[in-house]
């Protein structure tokens, strides 16, 4: 079960946080658990997380954060949908619920929103775990192509199992068919008169991907001083060439792989994303306690 938890953002933008777990009293090495903030992806909510959140509420404190557009988040009309202001929005949530120094975990949008953070305020942020976001530039074509996507969409769906058959096996973009692409977009719909309908406005995910999409991102990566792990779909977006050329721009990189997986790693091979990931955050357990260890005379 998952706790609600009322953040303010930037701007004054109400943000749901949800605690997945009871927050653990201590790390099993003795005082505070620490602190993982979970960041979606573009049209994501922090619901997406839940396959993965078990495990980690057994050694630290896990908070998703449904970024503002997103879920059951603030949706301000005006935005802003600034890079700016999703980092801040991060920022302002690590601070309120006392996560510092967090690892930060992102998938997508909520990847590059980790890393440009992890930039800015180094002070926050314990290590990073960047999940298939690619740091160059996609151009703009890509946004041509999701706005043409956007009007494809068979608005409103029947039902959730209709939602789960067209993004998971009718929707032109689906090259096999993907269940958990059908269960990530089913979790984002609500029911209305006529049938069921995304969360978000279409046109605010055009207006956030748009502050991207144009412009690289490796000055921000090389700025990244803590260990930061890079994780990739075999079948994803992030290629593994340009996955190993972020690893070698992070000061204190490392390259991880899911076979079988592609852009939604979490969600379709939760326990692969876990061998993955796991050990990167034991090691940083690790390095923790030998930091903490008295120095002999």
């Amino acid at each position: 079960m998952a706790r609600r938890i009322e953040v303010t953002g930037t701007d004054g933008v109400r943000l749901a946080a949800w605690e997945f777990a009871d927050r653990p009293e201590a790390s099993a090495a003795g005082g505070r658990a620490p602190g993982v903030l979970l960041l979606h992806g573009l049209m994501g909510r922090a619901s997406h997380w839940a396959s993965v959140t078990p495990w980690l509420a057994e050694r630290h404190r896990p908070v998703g954060l449904d970024q503002r557009g997103h879920g059951d988040s603030g949706k301000p009309v005006d935005g802003p949908y600034t890079r700016d202001a999703y980092v801040a929005d991060a920022e302002a949530a690590i601070e309120q619920l006392g996560l510092a120094p967090v690892t930060l975990v992102g998938h997508s949008m909520g990847a590059l929103t980790a890393w440009q953070l992890a930039a800015k305020r180094p002070d926050l942020v314990r290590a990073l775990v960047i999940c298939d976001m690619r740091a160059s530039a996609l151009g703009a074509a890509s946004q041509r192509e999701w706005a043409d996507w956007f009007d494809t969409w068979p608005l409103p769906f029947a039902s959730l199992d209709a939602v789960r058959q067209w993004f998971g096996a009718d929707d032109p973009w689906v090259e096999r068919p993907n269940p958990s692409r059908g269960e990530f977009y089913a979790q984002v719909m609500t029911e209305h008169a006529d049938g069921w309908r995304p969360v978000f406005s279409r046109r605010q995910m055009l207006e956030s991907r748009a502050t991207w999409v144009s412009d690289a991102h490796w000055e921000e990566l090389a700025q990244v001083r803590c260990p930061t792990l890079v994780l990739r779909g075999l079948d994803g977006e992030l290629g593994r060439a340009e996955a190993q050329e972020m690893v070698r721009v992070l000061p204190r990189g490392q390259y991880a792989e899911v076979a079988d997986a592609g852009h939604l790693i979490h969600l379709d091979r939760p326990e692969d994303w876990r061998t993955a990931v796991e050990p990167f955050l034991q090691q940083l357990a690790e390095d923790a306690q030998d930091d903490r260890e008295p120095v002999s005379p």
